[in-house]
């Protein structure tokens, strides 16, 4: 969220941040809504103003036995006292106004991001070659399907389109990435570990910024039939797109001490995202996915430590991948690529074989006080009076989903088996590769 007054103190730079994002200067408007909302606010207080005037002038003409002015006054109190619901009705209604303007924006760029209209101009930061970049080999799901491990057809019986049954090893492999994450997190990054709820109020994706915006991205989830919540008034709940918003959350509508921060939380939970704009892309396989398992980053700090912290998350998830040995490059942002609460990206992309490209496997984000703003999440310094807002991170650490899905395509066996990677062995019970249910070959070989 963003604060009016310091748009109105730098609208210029206001609407640079906006046009570098591809989106029209919007201070102007901005701030004529806020000079409606004054106004409206300055008629009601000055209305309030009169009546208690008034009220002392009735006393005064009834001590001066002054009936007829005493009940002149009576008359306007009684017109004004009946005026005022209106007069503060319209003063909420003009800070609504504002206020659901100023939700709808983005957040403003920092002034270290490049300038670009779409992903074709991120740049890249740097690069972990790892194991090389293999030019040759399927598809993870041509990988799974084959084995009988990996099983679309079900899924889509089950649920629908973007769902996926995992099985046996691969189920395994899947639940060894998480826990292998988790551990490296809170063992040696310094994370603490939550289990948070995975359904949260309007207010919580709020603060984090999915809604309103992202409404239609979301999966809503209502208590019985939605008719009978409807007419109930039951509050939505949301399944959470990422833990992102429930780690997030923790620090809403609260003041921390500096000496509190930072706060690191690390959680693993199944995400939940409707995919609304995505018809058409990444249908095969488990790239896109309405359901997948996700390890989250989210860092609470002081805003003089935030870009520090950003490098240090970044790190965080660079190290899962280099311990697996997973090749990928690390890309920073432009304006037009952004998230809509982010103030500066950087994207993980590990490399993907069957694809030979690479693939987005984590999004490590600095907010700065644009999150907190809408949370009402705050910290006292320990020098100087009052409260400042905290800045917020989030990040993949990471997707759990995509990270087996490099996994099977960068260690993929000419005979379609899938060798584990060191750094997972201890959590796939001495096992050291994938064959599938019977042996990929045997089930190649019926083709």
């Amino acid at each position: 969220m963003h604060d009016i007054r310091a748009i109105r103190d730098n609208p210029a730079a206001f609407d640079k941040g906006l046009t570098s994002r591809g989106l029209e200067p919007l201070s102007a408007e901005l701030i004529g809504l806020d000079d409606a909302r004054k106004a409206a606010i300055s008629a009601a207080q000055g209305a309030q103003e009169k009546r208690n005037a008034l009220s002392k002038e009735i006393g005064a003409a009834k001590k001066a036995k002054d009936e007829a002015r005493a009940q002149s006054l009576m008359a306007e109190v009684a017109r004004l006292k009946e005026e005022a619901p209106a007069l503060d009705a319209a003063a909420d209604a003009a800070a609504k106004v504002l206020a659901e303007r100023l939700s709808a924006i983005p957040n403003i760029p920092g002034p270290d991001v490049p300038e670009g209209r779409d992903e074709h101009d991120n740049v890249e930061k740097s690069r972990f070659e790892g194991r090389g970049l293999a030019q040759e080999g399927r598809q993870h799901f041509e990988l799974g399907e084959a084995m009988g491990l990996m099983d679309f057809e079900t899924a889509a019986k089950l649920s629908g389109s973007r769902f996926v049954v995992l099985k046996g090893q691969i189920a395994r492999l899947e639940r060894a990435l998480g826990q292998f994450m988790l551990d490296l997190h809170t063992g040696e990054h310094g994370y603490t570990e939550v289990v948070p709820p995975l359904l949260v109020r309007d207010e919580a994706m709020f603060g984090t910024a999915q809604l309103p915006k992202f409404r239609d991205d979301q999966f809503a989830a209502v208590q019985g039939s939605p008719e009978i919540a409807q007419e109930s008034g039951a509050p939505n709940r949301w399944l959470i797109p990422t833990a992102e918003v429930p780690l997030t959350n923790l620090v809403r509508e609260s003041i921390l001490a500096e000496d509190e921060l930072p706060l690191r939380f690390t959680a693993l939970t199944p995400c939940f995202r409707a995919e609304a704009g995505a018809a058409g892309r990444d249908t095969r396989g488990m790239l896109r996915q309405h359901q997948f398992s996700k390890v989250e980053l989210v860092s609470i700090t002081a805003p003089e430590r935030s870009a520090e912290e950003h490098e240090r998350m970044l790190s965080c998830a660079e190290a899962v991948l280099k311990r697996l040995d997973i090749p990928f490059r690390v890309v920073t942002l432009c304006t037009g690529d952004m998230g809509f609460a982010s103030a500066k990206t950087y994207d993980i992309e590990a490399w993907l074989p069957g694809q030979k490209t690479y693939r987005e496997i984590s999004s490590c984000s600095v907010c700065g006080d644009f999150q907190a703003r809408r949370m009402e999440a705050r910290y006292r310094p320990r020098e100087g009076k009052g409260v400042s807002y905290v800045h917020t991170l989030n990040g993949s650490g990471v997707a759990v989903g995509r990270a087996l899905i490099a996994v099977m395509e960068n260690y993929q066996n000419p005979d379609g088996s899938i060798t584990i990677p060191s750094a997972l062995a201890p959590y796939m019970g001495g096992l050291n590769r994938i064959e599938g249910a019977g042996g990929l070959t045997q089930n190649e070989g019926k083709r």
